[in-house]
């Protein structure tokens, strides 16, 4: 069975940092493109960062030189530090797992966790 488990969210305040965890089961982890999206309600999910297999990472503008997300294939885990943080960091954290053939909604989602900056 495939699994995807984050771990790590909490509260913080702003300017503070926290590191999420996603642990990966039941897919050929190195293969896959991992990614971390957010949501808050009332709005679309949205990309955050995705690492490839070969180690290529993408951030969405807003996160650029506060967010950096790694892997470790031995572990099977994708991390994402968020240093930094702000009010408008505040959402629940998704990691995605696909193969580039596959479309992001069809591929592996986690149960999310939740990321609180705040005062």
């Amino acid at each position: 069975q495939v699994q995807l488990v984050e771990s790590g969210g909490g509260l913080v305040q702003p300017g503070g940092s926290l590191r999420l965890s996603c642990a990966a089961s039941g897919i050929m982890f190195s293969i896959y493109v991992m990614g971390w999206y957010r949501q808050t309600p009332g709005k679309q999910r949205e990309l955050v960062a995705f690492i490839t297999d070969g180690g290529g990472t993408t951030y969405v503008d807003s996160v650029k030189g506060r967010f950096t997300i790694s892997r470790d294939n031995a572990k099977n885990t994708v991390y994402l530090q968020m240093n930094s943080l702000k009010s408008e960091d505040t959402a629940v954290y998704y990691c995605n797992a696909r193969l580039p053939s596959m479309l992001v909604r069809d591929a592996y989602w986690g149960q999310g966790t939740q990321v609180t900056v705040s005062s």
